[in-house]
């Protein structure tokens, strides 16, 4: 039957009259039924606080975050002594005894693990709206408006249509929940908050349920929440932690959340910040809101093509696309949403966005919802400067400057090196060591990794006030790192990283063991090269640091390069060893793929054909399983110029690996996989990692025609372009910063210095030099 519904909407898709377009809720993602579980809701935020909205009729659902709600179960130390043994472990693993040498590890350089894993990020609670005389509903409607940024549902009780409306407004910082009801006196509730775990306590004070409590033991955040309870008419009676409401015509819920993570004092500060959220007219605060969020939103804006599926709900336009559909504006909804996503969940001055973004369910997340800096937070961010959400990065950038401390101390006391370093987790501590097992602990390459998101800004924005003062400072402490991690090869005499890993990935020893540690892993090459090779472009821009940018020239003419197997994939570890799992998650000897851009048609066009095998074994074997991975595959093919493989990874990342609410799932929900695929979907309109602007370097057949605005591209520039047929009709190349510009579409290529603040319109007519 399901199935029949399906093949029908199918049909209805190809064949509905173009005319209706206009009728279409083309941002917005819309839905005839309440989410039944907590990742099928609307997700909305305001960088800091966040709620999921399930939308049921009877007893509405709404889990409440604040971002900054984390335990602290514990400090995480680096062990005390371990510099005096890499030596023997790095000769272990050059004499072929990585089992040996994974012991020393365990034994004297990984810390202990939490018993939790990592301290653990915490909601703030449940709050539950029950309606006693909201039974038969019918008309039910539900929407999340991604112009507006507010959840909205519909329903009607008999003859009465009631309306809730939810946003988190950044303006005011402050949740606010509303119904009203087109008949008056109808609105009966009572509003509850529930949390689980301990070291928190409930009261009704007033007209406000307020909690206070600590994350975890006493070490964790301590928070205090309020809801306040306004209703338009109507009675107010209180229960022992609930109030209830009778015959109003109108109810209105605020929460607002203050924690002391930065030192504030959570009961006075929310209580005073409730006073500010509730002082002023509802109609000028949601318009407030509205007028905020757009000042992000509407920077951008992406057109795929058409279809008629917008007049069909989210959840059955992508089991349509499951068996078949062709459905571009749904992946132009996909792009939006993800977009969506990073502002409601990454604002200056805010943390940033975690495994999870900011929306959890309880206080057992998955993976704790921490920071994983082998690629997950990375990945996170890859859409921040090409969608026009330059800003949004900020909250990485803070971060990282503050795992410096610690990253400085991991780096003399496991390593005995200067610089920085930190290892594959980390938290709202920023703590730098590495715990657990070698096969994911033992990595300590996340400094070059997070530095090039500050590089990436400057490439961008051309802003050198930013590359002086917070990337390039960074950038040479984790070169420094670098350049006394590596050592000599005695087999090659070229230098090596280790000891280090794939990230998660293990190998089979040449006597049928599995290891994971070795010397001279693909990805920390390629990392070390990338960076450096940053790091003495900033130095050069800088006019800083001739010796040290000296040095690091040396170390990139010793460092060993990129190797190809036998079988002509780029190999992952320093030996062409057999895989332990052929179609691993991580494609970790694809970073100078993608992210970087050490491999190119033009300059090394062997390694391309080799990263295009490396894909094809993966996949052959049951790669891309996971939503990030298979986000990472879009991106991939986006930079091998292939089409329609990027195409059908978009379409297995929609039907595989994306819940009814657009959300991304691992499974469960990891948020990478949105931001991930959203930054590959844009690779395939635009690239400019090479030097040049390419235009529709990847388009596929199935987004014929189409439109962009407002994209970002390396060198100062922002991009609106225009498509008909699969050629390209005109794009405007806006300059901000007055730099040359080098434009390629379909091999050919334009010049141009455009000046700062001025637009070159351009035409496929005017390119035509061939030459680089």
């Amino acid at each position: 039957m399901v199935r029949s519904i399906l093949i029908l909407l199918l049909g209805m898709i190809f064949f509905l009259p173009s005319s209706s377009q206009d009728k279409q809720k083309k941002l917005k993602l819309w839905y005839r039924q309440p989410a039944l579980q907590w990742d099928h809701g609307m997700p909305i935020g305001n960088g800091r606080l966040g709620a999921m909205v399930f939308g049921e009729v009877q007893s509405e659902k709404i889990v409440l975050n604040e971002e900054s709600i984390w335990s602290h179960d514990g400090e995480y130390s680096d062990k005390k002594g371990a510099y005096k043994y890499v030596k023997e472990i790095r000769q272990l693993l050059f004499d072929g005894k990585y089992k040996e040498a994974e012991k020393l590890v365990m034994d004297k350089v990984m810390g202990d693990r939490l018993p939790s894993g990592t301290n653990t990020y915490q909601e703030l609670g449940h709050l539950t709206i029950d309606f006693p005389d909201h039974n038969n509903a019918k008309d039910y409607y539900r929407e999340l408006d991604l112009e507006t940024a507010i959840a909205t549902v519909r329903y009607k009780i008999d003859e009465t249509e009631f309306t809730r409306e939810t946003f988190s407004s950044a303006v005011d910082q402050a949740i606010y929940w509303r119904i009203t009801a087109n008949d008056s006196g109808k609105i009966n509730a009572k509003i509850s908050l529930q949390r689980d775990g301990i070291n928190h306590d409930i009261q009704v004070v007033d007209n406000e349920i307020v909690i206070r409590g600590i994350a975890g033991t006493e070490k964790g955040v301590g928070y205090c929440g309020r809801v306040k309870v306004i209703p338009v008419k109507g009675e107010i009676s209180y229960g022992e932690n609930s109030i209830s409401v009778s015959l109003a015509d109108t109810l209105l819920l605020v929460v607002t959340t203050i924690t002391d993570y930065n030192g504030k004092d959570p009961a006075s500060e929310s209580k005073e910040q409730m006073g500010s959220a509730t002082g002023r007219n509802y109609s000028d605060i949601k318009c407030d809101h509205i007028v905020e969020y757009q000042s992000w939103f509407n920077r951008f804006s992406i057109n795929l093509g058409s279809s008629q599926a917008g007049y069909f709900p989210t959840d059955e336009r992508l089991e349509a696309v499951k068996i078949g559909a062709v459905d571009p504006s749904l992946i132009s909804l996909y792009v939006q949403f993800s977009r969506y996503l990073l502002i409601s969940s990454s604002r200056p001055g805010c943390l940033p966005a975690n495994l999870q973004g900011i929306w959890i369910d309880g206080i057992k997340p998955p993976w704790n919802s921490d920071y994983h800096i082998n690629i997950n937070l990375q990945m996170n961010y890859w859409l921040a400067e090409v969608t026009n959400l330059s800003e949004c990065s900020y909250p990485l950038f803070d971060f990282i400057e503050k795992l410096l401390p610690n990253g400085r101390k991991t780096a003399q006391t496991l390593y005995g090196s200067d610089g920085f370093t930190a290892h594959h987790t980390s938290d709202v501590w920023f703590f730098t060591t590495c715990f657990g097992n070698p096969v994911y602990g033992a990595w300590p390459m996340a400094g070059g990794w997070l530095s090039r998101h500050l590089w990436e800004h400057y490439l961008y924005t051309q802003d050198l006030t930013f590359l002086k003062n917070t990337a390039y400072p960074i950038m040479k402490e984790a070169a420094e790192f670098y350049l006394d991690f590596l050592v000599k090869d005695p087999k090659t005499g070229l230098l090596v990283s280790g000891p280090s890993i794939s990230p998660e990935n293990s190998f089979i020893t040449p006597n049928g063991e599995r290891a994971s540690l070795c010397m001279g892993p693909s990805m920390d090459h390629q990392i070390i090269q990338d960076h450096l090779l940053s790091t003495v472009k900033a130095s050069e821009l800088l006019n800083a640091d001739v010796t040290f940018r000296h040095e690091m020239l040396k170390t990139l003419n010793k460092l060993t390069p990129v190797k190809i197997g036998k079988d002509g994939r780029i190999l992952e570890w320093s030996q062409d060893f057999e895989e332990a799992e052929p179609g691993h998650r991580h494609m970790s000897h694809l970073y100078g793929l993608f992210p970087a851009n050490l491999f190119t048609w033009q300059e090394t066009p062997e390694l391309m054909e080799a990263a295009k095998k490396v894909l094809e074994g993966r996949l052959k074997h049951g790669g891309g399983h996971t939503g990030w991975s298979r986000a990472w595959i879009i991106n991939f093919y986006a930079r091998l110029k292939n089409q329609e493989k990027a195409y059908s990874n978009v379409r297995a990342l929609l039907s595989k690996s994306t819940l009814p609410s657009m959300l991304d799932t691992h499974p469960p929900f990891q948020i990478d996989g949105n931001f991930g695929g959203c930054a590959g979907i844009i690779e395939m309109l635009v690239q400019s990692h090479s030097g040049e602007i390419e235009l529709l370097p990847a388009l596929p057949d199935a987004w014929k025609d189409g439109e962009v605005k407002g994209v970002k591209a390396r060198g100062g520039f922002e991009i609106d372009m225009m498509w008909d047929k699969g050629q390209l009709v005109s794009a405007g190349i806006k300059s901000l910063a007055g730099k040359q510009c080098r434009l390629l579409y379909n091999g050919r290529r334009i010049v141009k210095k455009i000046s700062e603040g001025e637009e070159f319109i351009v035409y496929p007519e005017m390119f035509t030099d061939k030459k680089r």
